[in-house]
């Protein structure tokens, strides 16, 4: 048995981590970069599989590729960083460009399986030399490397077998990880013809798939001074995709995405967003937080704009052909060419959507030109009289795949569209109200001239879900007197309510806000309250706020009408935008300092929270309506929302928004804008 040379590497466990989490079409694609950076021409992907039943056992990856030297495994494969290939951006033999450059993606291969062997072949001088290096997941930082031997009968290159696999992976030759595949390695099988890559008998063969592509320009990425070239090469496919936007090094290897979920009809693409920045990025580590760096944001939205204008282009071009053919039978609704910036607009969305109509109700059987002709001025005259909404409706409902139709079919046997639009149009609704609330509580133009009583309380009294659905309005800047009376309501009617209530230094109590909930465990009259003490944005919470609120609870607490109350509690709780030294220290030293208490006794419970807390709170709960709705309220929709909703009370907060006018800006860009937010925005 050939003796085996233990090479450790020094490196921290937690970046070593790092290296192997991947999704299994990336992790085996960081394999096929190996094998062409190595000036392999064939790349080989087979799948191992013990029986039907126990699934896959084994992945292997061949190519015929220059091999690794004995006397280079040691340094490739016990450091990580220092990579040849940061040195050379080109391989040696053939000349191509290099995709890594710090030696880390065969850990990608512990995405996939536990261990991991690469039987190495290469030439020393003319004679093929063989050996293995073997890692494995418990401890990644022992690399097991063979001594080598004469392989007279063996052609350089590297088998890579991944074994003790982590879960069936049968998804890696489906339909979907070869068109993922297709997309990863596009710009590659363009540049070099002489390189094949096929999975499981499966060639990966992007030109037979691909419709168009169209580069773009774009602004330099200015980084204190140095300037970035950047770029954008727009892919179109023949068959459905992720529509993914790439971040490319300015070669264009990919090396992360963003998940576009562009709304551009029946066009999928792939995008490739090419600059060294991203290498930069990289290199550097920061890559995958990308979204916190705004030059990088700044390049990915004017890509973004480019693709739209791409697509509507493309979208114009593709109904030109059918447009043509009604101008000739002369049913087209409009006379003559547009003279117009905004006649050009409308003439531009009617064409598409007609073609969209055209496209999704065609008749095998002729149509008279008269009945054409009627369907296209109705058409028209519905898009001039509401374009906006009859545009959003025509797309994303015609827009739906065959199955996503098919679940719209089943939902509304069990429910009513109604219902779906209330549902959604609520959570919409209240992710614009809470943005739209962080803009006025602490925008310092804003919260400076929000007033507490007039303002804030009457905004806040009108959407007291911000605390929980479980809470409703129960008594609104009343006396502590009217408190109990509305507690006689609910509790023993028998309870005699003559005197107010006594506040220390104070006639009467007020409460700001005061809320209630049931909650009905073995009695009836088992009740919460929530009492609300509102502060002005500019009021930070100290000493005084949390002793008038310790007042409100002592006077709950102390009158005996409430102590003869069984199953009552009560939760106060004084909010503001901030808190000082005092208040912080009075959670800290509090009772429960994780719920924020200051103070608890028997039933009674007082507390501090600020309204970042409170919004946050409100975002977690969104979030999965969110994600799922696939909305986002932007700060200008958020604040027209707070004005049309609640403009009686926010006179002198909210300047007023800016008045949208004509199609040009309006229509044409709901009809084709690729946006995030594909769920139409909800009437106020």
């Amino acid at each position: 048995m050939p003796a085996v040379e233990h090479v450790k590497i020094e490196i921290e466990e937690d970046f070593m981590a790092r290296q192997t989490r991947a999704e299994p079409v990336h992790a085996l694609a960081e394999l096929i970069w190996n094998s062409v950076d190595a000036d392999a021409s064939r790349v080989t992907v087979e799948f191992e599989f013990k029986d039907l039943a126990l699934g896959m056992s084994k992945i292997v990856v061949y190519d015929d590729g220059h091999g690794i030297p004995r006397d280079q495994a040691k340094q490739l494969f016990g450091h990580l960083g220092g990579s040849w290939k940061r040195l050379r951006r080109r391989t040696g033999t053939k000349n191509r460009m290099v995709h890594g450059q710090e030696g880390r993606g065969r850990y990608k291969a512990f995405a996939l399986g536990k261990s991991a062997d690469w039987k190495v072949c290469y030439l020393a001088g003319d004679k093929p030399k063989f050996y293995t290096i073997s890692l494995v997941e418990r401890d990644l930082k022992d690399v097991a490397i063979s001594d080598e031997r004469s392989a007279p009968r063996q052609k350089p290159g590297v088998i890579v077998e991944i074994t003790d696999l982590k879960r069936d992976f049968r998804s890696l030759h489906s339909e979907a990880a070869l068109q993922e595949l297709a997309e990863i390695f596009a710009l590659y099988l363009m540049d070099f013809r002489d390189v094949t890559i096929s999975v499981h008998g499966q060639a990966i063969d992007p030109s037979g798939l691909i419709t168009h592509k169209q580069e773009v320009i774009l602004p330099p990425i200015d980084d204190g001074g140095k300037n970035y070239p950047a770029s954008l090469e727009l892919i179109e496919w023949g068959r459905e995709t992720k529509r993914a936007l790439y971040l490319c090094n300015a070669d264009g290897f990919p090396l992360s995405q963003v998940d576009a979920r562009f709304h551009i009809g029946h066009f999928y693409f792939s995008a490739y967003l090419k600059s060294d920045y991203i290498t930069e990025l990289h290199n550097t580590e920061r890559l995958g937080v990308a979204e916190m760096d705004p030059k990088l944001q700044a390049v990915v939205e004017e890509a973004r704009t480019k693709i739209k204008d791409y697509f509507r282009q493309r979208a114009s071009e593709r109904a030109q052909t059918i447009v043509d053919e009604w101008k000739a039978a002369q049913v087209y609704p409009f006379e003559g060419e547009p003279t117009t910036v905004i006649e050009r607009a409308e003439r531009q969305v009617f064409d598409i959507v007609a073609v969209s109509v055209h496209d999704y109700t065609q008749d095998p059987r002729p149509v008279p030109a008269k009945s054409t002709a009627l369907h296209l001025r109705m058409l028209r005259h519905a898009l001039e009289r509401s374009p906006s909404e009859l545009q959003l409706i025509i797309n994303e409902v015609l827009d739906l795949p065959r199955r996503k139709q098919q679940e719209l079919a089943v939902l509304l046997q069990e429910t009513t569209l109604s219902a779906v639009i209330t549902a959604a149009k609520t959570v919409a609704d209240r992710l614009k109200f809470i943005t739209g609330l962080e803009s006025i509580l602490f925008k310092p133009e804003r919260k400076g001239r929000l007033k507490e009583r007039s303002q804030l309380h009457k905004i806040v009294s009108e959407n007291t879900w911000l605390f929980g659905d479980e809470y409703y309005l129960w008594v609104n800047d009343q006396s502590l007197t009217q408190v109990l009376r509305k507690h006689k309501e609910h509790l023993d009617p028998e309870i005699v309510i003559d005197d107010p209530v006594k506040v220390v230094g104070k006639a009467r109590g007020i409460v700001d806000l005061m809320l209630s909930r049931s909650v009905r465990r073995n009695r009836a009259d088992d009740i919460e309250h929530l009492v609300v003490e509102l502060k002005a944005p500019s009021v930070a919470v100290g000493d005084k706020e949390i002793a008038q609120t310790n007042k409100y609870a002592m006077a709950v607490a102390a009158d005996e009408r409430f102590r003869t109350v069984p199953g009552v509690r009560w939760h106060f709780w004084v909010v503001s935008n901030g808190l000082t030294d005092y208040a912080r220290r009075m959670i800290q030293g509090g009772p429960d300092r994780n719920r924020r208490l200051v103070f608890k006794e028997d039933n009674i419970a007082v507390g501090v929270k600020t309204w970042g807390e409170i919004i946050e709170e409100n975002r977690a709960r969104l979030q999965f309506f969110q994600e799922h709705l696939q909305y986002i309220a932007d700060e200008s929709t958020a604040l027209r929302y707070l004005q049309e909703r609640h403009k009686r009370f926010l006179e002198g907060v909210i300047e007023e928004p800016p008045t949208e006018e004509g199609i040009d800006g309006g229509a044409l860009e709901t009809a084709l804008e690729p946006t995030d937010a594909t769920a139409a925005e909800p009437a106020a």
